[in-house]
């Protein structure tokens, strides 16, 4: 096992941070000074380092190009006001990954090797975290197969990575999402669950074909009937349908959004009603046009609360309410934001402080 000690660093000769200003970049497309890196071989893991970013020495032959095995997750760390950093519920994203991993025959990552490699890289690039209200540093830790073979069978070695970039907001302007009842992201028994590269892969060109509509996104609906909302294309779906939060309910078919449990612990929290269920396109349409739909939101990492202003069916449109009428989620938005800033208390312990 390898242990913080055995990470070994080589810093970089120069920090390109001053080449930036970090709270004005766009998001994903501007990266640290440092990586992680990580690699199993042999039936364990052997080696941990922390090297200046750039590009990966790879075979065409690599497992991860040919058959799949990659997975990811997405996190993000935060400055406070005072200047210290912390990371928003990093064990959750850990615990994910690994989650990801068995589904994916991949091995897991052990905890001390996830946070370690973590820590140790945000101590390094803490000059990178953005102090705007909007920003943070997006960490974006992933596993890959790298088995230089052509053969359909998982691989025997793997790279564990940890990358990280500035970021302001995913969505600058609110969006309109279109309901896909055509393409499938994911069906029962599949990885619907997993935060698997393939899954957001297949999404792309229903996305492109709604973005040639005018939306943003898609809203994905079961594999079975198309009838049933599941999560958009980089989040998961919130509604208040005459003053209940409504959510699609967990299974093999929705990722588990960190940002999507934050959100109903804090509705909990407050005292506000919560269903997590299936819900229809009918009762989206008919609670619509009873004026009682009164606010849709998508919530992810990435996308942290992204208000929906319309929602597209069948060559329909329905517009939504006002942004600034949306009582919970903007409060909601308002109170992660203060939260991950160290501007409000951290009642429910989710800010894991980078010493």
């Amino acid at each position: 096992m390898v242990a913080n000690a055995e990470i070994k660093i080589e810093k970089t000769a120069k920090s390109r941070v001053s080449e930036y200003d970090v709270n004005n970049v766009p998001f994903g497309k501007c990266f640290s000074d440092h990586m992680f890196i990580a690699e199993f071989a042999n039936g364990k893991w052997e080696k941990a380092y922390i090297q200046p970013y750039g590009d990966l020495p790879m075979s065409y032959a690599m497992s991860a190009l040919h058959y799949g095995q990659a997975i990811f997750e997405g996190m993000k760390a935060y400055k406070s006001v005072e200047g210290n950093v912390s990371v928003f519920r990093p064990l959750e994203n850990f615990k994910r990954l690994n989650k990801s991993a068995i589904r994916m025959a991949m091995p897991e990552v052990p905890e001390e090797l996830f946070m370690g490699g973590l820590m140790e890289l945000l101590k390094l690039d803490s000059a990178w975290i953005p102090t705007s209200d909007s920003g943070s540093l997006y960490i974006r830790p992933f596993l890959i197969a790298t088995d230089e073979a052509i053969g359909v069978k998982a691989s025997d070695t793997y790279k564990f990575i940890i990358i990280t970039c500035p970021a302001g907001k995913y969505y600058a302007e609110p969006i309109k999402v279109l309901i896909e009842t055509n393409y499938i992201r994911a069906v029962e028994g599949g990885v619907g669950f997993v935060k698997a590269a393939g899954n957001y892969g297949r999404s792309l060109y229903p996305t492109k074909l709604a973005q040639q509509k005018g939306y943003q996104q898609v809203i994905w609906t079961d594999g079975k009937t198309h009838s049933f909302l599941e999560e958009s294309g980089t989040m998961n779906l919130m509604f208040v349908i005459d003053g209940k939060v409504v959510t699609p309910a967990l299974s093999d078919t929705i990722l588990a959004g960190i940002t999507r449990d934050s959100v109903l612990a804090l509705a909990r929290h407050w005292g506000m009603e919560v269903e997590e269920r299936k819900i229809s396109i009918t009762e989206i349409l008919e609670a619509h046009a009873k004026g009682v739909l009164q606010e849709a939101f998508g919530v992810g990492t990435a996308a942290t609360i992204a208000q929906i202003i319309g929602i597209g069916y069948n060559d329909n449109y329905y517009p939504l309410p006002a942004v600034e009428d949306r009582k919970f989620s903007n409060k909601i938005d308002e109170t992660l934001r203060n939260i991950r800033k160290g501007k409000t208390e951290d009642v429910l312990h989710w800010m894991y402080k980078v010493n």
